[in-house]
């Protein structure tokens, strides 16, 4: 039995549970505040010496490029209107309080290309570059420094081919069991109200479209902004190396750059990277104890800083031992990202083409695109744009333990080790982050139940696997309509509850 499959057996205990660090975990009987306070503590007390040097360049050209590619890909990837992205689409990489600055705004029809000028005469630039999407330039570049590639999609035509491989929906008429005025009745309050922006909401019941809503300005297949939902994709493709043997998962990660003897950063296993447990030193925006006066966060120069992305994560230093404090930080998926890009390679295949080869072709993804930065390297962390149907179509594969038609995509125990609360985060006493970059229920935050785990990112995106009920949920809108998005959806979740019954365990 391999080292995986014997994690599997014993539940992840054995190769997955943090290591006594010599400082106790976060007391879950706390009160809130009491909690964070032990959180940080406990955090400053693990801390390694090493120093933290921010991302070079100035923060209002990092947020331009970053509203650029936003501009880009809702334009030229999604089909909106650019006005209304400019309002609405992306606040993560460039924030809309500083959106303002921009003195000239072209947005270039003919060549697929967004370009934003400031008052200090620097243009920022986003480029549609065929089926890799939208790139941010650096500045002064007006093209990438790698070869686009067209991507085959080896799938028969949706239009007359039986989902999910296709668009043709059976008619079978649902089990009574199932209360179908309630999921009507989920779908009307869960796209929410105006203000929610909702643009698709999509329920699938053991793998079958329940139902679905979209606004007028999509339809079944716009690739639509999804953002950090691409991790957990990352995390399957990952998920599929393993499967294939390139990896195992709780191998020291063989980053390039950490090989030189001695380098602590040896002792982390690719299982904790997908944990968000890596422990290398960056700034994130959900950082506990941020200090935004350090300037410009790494987390976001990683999409922003047009440069190449895998390089920069790779060079940071720790700043914990490894699996003993969570963080949210785009250094793990990145570097994720980074390991496939060197497996596929390292075997002689095109890499922009791999997803879809051998994930996308065979769950009936069509319209996906994976954005990379302008060397090539996908942004694993969260330039993914898909349809909300190709979505549900991944968090199917998790419902059926890895496998499709048969063959087995990911390793047996993946799906655990996915829904599994990550020890690192159980220690912090934050029972919220699982591995392979899914969001986990654990602390009942929605109103599921606690087994439920989710690709979850900004703006309000969500795609939901509740295994108790063999539901996937997905919710995709503009960013703007988050809170009021956010709140529909607990609304349709406590409908969904009602109207779909549990499966037989």
């Amino acid at each position: 039995m391999n080292r995986f499959a014997l994690c599997a057996l014993l539940a992840l205990v054995a190769c997955g549970d943090a290591p006594d660090a010599g400082v106790p975990p976060v007391d879950l009987s706390l009160s809130g505040d009491e909690r964070r306070a032990a959180m940080l503590a406990r955090a400053e007390a693990l801390g390694l010496d090493t120093e933290y040097v921010p991302p070079p360049g100035e923060a209002l050209h990092h947020h331009t490029a970053g509203f650029a590619q936003t501009l880009c890909s809702a334009v030229f990837v999604t089909g909106l209107d650019w006005r209304d992205a400019a309002a609405n689409i992306g606040g993560f990489t460039s924030p809309f309080e500083e959106r303002h600055h921009v003195v000239d705004t072209l947005v270039d029809f003919t060549s697929q290309a967004v370009h934003l000028t400031l008052p200090d005469g620097v243009t920022r630039t986003a480029k549609r570059f065929r089926d890799q999407g939208c790139v941010p330039l650096p500045i002064g570049e007006d093209s990438v420094y790698f070869t686009p590639t067209d991507i085959a999609r080896n799938l028969p035509p949706a239009a007359t081919t039986p989902w999910p491989m296709g668009d043709v929906l059976p008619d079978d008429p649902w089990p009574a069991e199932v209360d179908m005025a309630l999921v009507e009745q989920a779908l009307d309050e869960g796209f929410g109200p105006p203000d929610a922006l909702t643009l698709a909401l999509l329920v699938t019941y053991k793998g079958r479209i329940l139902g679905e809503r979209y606004s007028d300005e999509v339809d079944i297949h716009t690739p639509l902004e999804s953002w950090s939902m691409t991790k957990s994709l990352t995390g399957t493709l990952m998920g599929l190396l393993i499967h294939q043997g390139e990896y195992e998962l709780w191998q020291s990660a063989p980053v390039p750059q950490w090989q030189t003897p001695g380098d602590p950063r040896q002792e982390i296993r690719i299982g904790d990277i997908m944990r968000m447990s890596s422990g290398i030193r960056i700034r994130g925006p959900s950082d506990p104890d941020l200090d935004r006066s350090l300037g410009y966060l790494d987390h976001l120069y990683l999409y922003t800083g047009t440069v190449n992305s895998y390089e920069y994560a790779a060079t940071r230093p720790q700043q914990w031992p490894p699996n003993t404090v969570g963080r949210y930080r785009n250094t793990d998926p990145v570097l994720t990202s980074y390991l496939i890009r060197l497996a596929v390679e390292g075997r002689g295949e095109e890499y922009h083409s791999f997803p879809q080869r051998a994930l996308f072709d065979k769950l009936g993804i069509r319209d996906a695109i994976i954005e990379t930065d302008p060397y090539g390297n996908f942004m694993g962390q969260g330039r993914a744009l898909m349809p909300a149907r190709d979505w549900a179509k991944l968090a199917h594969l998790y419902l059926t333990d890895g496998v499709v038609n048969g063959e087995r995509l990911l390793p047996e125990g993946w799906v655990a080790y996915a829904s599994e609360t990550a020890p690192a985060w159980v220690a912090d006493g934050r029972l919220q982050y699982g591995g392979s970059f899914f969001w986990v229920n654990a602390n009942g935050g929605q109103p599921i139940p606690e087994s439920a785990f989710r690709m979850s990112g900004a703006g309000g995106q969500s795609t939901t696997i509740i295994p108790t009920h063999d539901l996937v949920v997905v919710r995709i809108g503009k960013y703007t309509g988050a809170g009021p998005g956010g709140r529909a959806l607990r609304r349709a979740f406590e409908l969904l509850m009602e109207a779909v019954p549990p499966v037989a365990s």
